[in-house]
């Protein structure tokens, strides 16, 4: 089996060391790749220092075009990279296709907003000292940007980072997760094709207890981390002067209210809490249901949540695969039996078969217990009823966490003050909190994270005001 070489300062390279990815489903080997060496890591972080002043400077033109090159290629080569996704991640093909399928868009839309994105002008003479004075405004990067990536969604969540920073003349330096690391090697491999500058970008496949010497280094002042919350807040505290976005977890809820739409309700919760196995920082796990319509609901969610296919990944008709280990499937099968242990009733699943959880609904649940108030990052949510949309809402914010919510109503009364009550990043209406558009502002509050990702949004994350003065013009 060939060794997938990474990318260094933009060219492919290859380390002493190999390591191995194995399919979730099946344990199979589906690829190699060569691990940098510490010397290797050092001169990709030099080259990205040393081309800072030329990345930022480089003309609009070049960068939207590289932008979308990158979009096209991806779009042109779509079926391998989500094949590629399947056999590293264990998302079943049809999610894997809509993630390439984004991460298309993600590309294009930043292309886009780099060739709307420009100064802008201040006229000081509004008092009388500054007759003559002109304000010109611009957004400057910090400067190199250190990315470190989860595995849950191995393509698009890179792309999140690579395509704002390549916007705003920022370079790059990829950390991939180790278990899912093949697909940003190999959009490594598109970017290399683009006329970037040597050094504006890296890929480096180092293992976890090695990222710590990137976060530190202080010729990447920019650290932007999406995964578990302990890691980025520990990644925070390291580096107190350093600029960081964290997109952390969520234990998000779908709130179904006496007017909502029942059916519409119960088969997007019950795909959506199980979709990529639920994980996601913004799958359903917690369901709560107007006492109203309560019961209605749960006999229309139970047969939507047992008609979901459970399987290997690679089969076309399947929904829901396993998680990304038999490690993360036994701790998720831990929590369930601790919730069950202290009164909750198993509704649906609460099985599990090597690294696949079977979509697991549970009711009774203590408000104290894992699955209810930590993130499962797996298959299961909880049904919790509410006797009122005060109650409703108040339960919503009874989380340390506040990524997004999804709010099923009619009444845009409900709909506005969900959005005024509830202490999250994004209300999503009559739908899932599970949606999000990419070219949208996306993060949260609390332990959901600091900074948004979104393109406009990274861009200006990823960025300074700076302001230049011109005196003596014939305003």
């Amino acid at each position: 089996m060939d060794v997938r070489t990474f990318w260094l300062a933009g060219r492919p390279a290859t380390g002493k060391t190999e390591l191995t990815v194995t399919n979730p489903h099946d344990g199979r080997e589906i690829g190699r790749y060569s691990v940098p060496t510490d010397a290797q890591v050092e001169e990709a972080v030099a080259a990205a220092h040393a081309v800072a002043g030329q990345a930022a400077a480089l003309p609009v033109h070049v960068r939207a075009e590289a932008l979308a090159h990158i979009s096209r290629r991806i779009a042109e080569r779509a079926e391998e990279f989500a094949q590629l996704i399947t056999a590293e991640n264990g998302k079943p093909i049809v999610w894997a296709r809509g993630e390439v399928g984004r991460a298309v868009s993600t590309f294009r839309f930043a292309a886009e907003e780099t060739r709307r994105w420009s100064g802008g002008v201040q006229r000081l003479d509004t008092e009388p000292a500054a007759n003559g004075r002109l304000a010109y405004v611009s957004r400057v990067p910090y400067g190199p940007v250190l990315a470190i990536t989860p595995f849950n969604f191995p393509l698009n969540l890179v792309a999140h980072k690579v395509a704002p920073a390549i916007a705003v003349g920022a370079p790059i330096v990829v950390k991939p997760a180790p278990a899912t690391p093949l697909s940003s090697l190999l959009l490594g491999e598109i970017m290399a094709e683009t006329d970037l500058p040597a050094g504006m970008f890296s890929v480096l496949p180092v293992e976890n207890e090695r990222a710590s010497g990137l976060v530190l280094d202080p010729r990447l002042p920019v650290v932007s981390f999406t995964g578990s919350g302990p890691v980025g807040y520990a990644i925070a505290d390291q580096v107190p002067r350093k600029h960081v976005t964290l997109e952390l977890g969520g234990n998000a809820a779908a709130v179904v209210l006496a007017d909502a739409d029942l059916d519409w309700a119960a088969q997007r919760i019950a795909l959506y809490s199980n979709y990529q196995a639920g994980q996601s920082c913004i799958a359903v796990q917690r369901v709560i249901v107007e006492d109203a319509v309560h019961d209605a609901f749960v006999e229309r969610l139970l047969p939507a949540v047992a008609a979901l296919v459970t399987g290997d990944p690679s089969d076309e008709k399947t929904q829901v695969g396993p998680l990304v280990s038999e490690a993360a499937a036994e701790r998720v099968e831990q929590w369930v039996r601790e919730a069950v242990e202290a009164g909750a009733e198993v509704l649906a699943g609460g099985t599990r078969e090597g690294a696949t959880v079977a979509p697991t609904v549970l009711a009774g649940v203590p408000r104290d217990a894992k699955v209810a108030c930590e993130e499962v990052f797996g298959p299961v949510m909880i049904l919790q009823r509410a006797a009122s949309i005060d109650e409703a809402y108040a339960m919503v914010n009874d989380s340390r966490y506040g990524l997004q919510a999804g709010v099923f109503t009619r009444s845009l009364d409900a709909a506005f003050r969900a959005n005024r009550e509830l202490e999250v990043g994004g209300v999503i209406i009559g739908d899932v909190p599970s949606y999000r558009a990419d070219q949208m502002p996306y993060g949260g509050v609390k332990d959901s994270g600091i900074g948004r990702e979104g393109l406009h949004s990274a861009m200006e994350d990823m960025t300074y005001e700076k302001v230049m003065v011109l005196t003596g013009l014939p305003l």
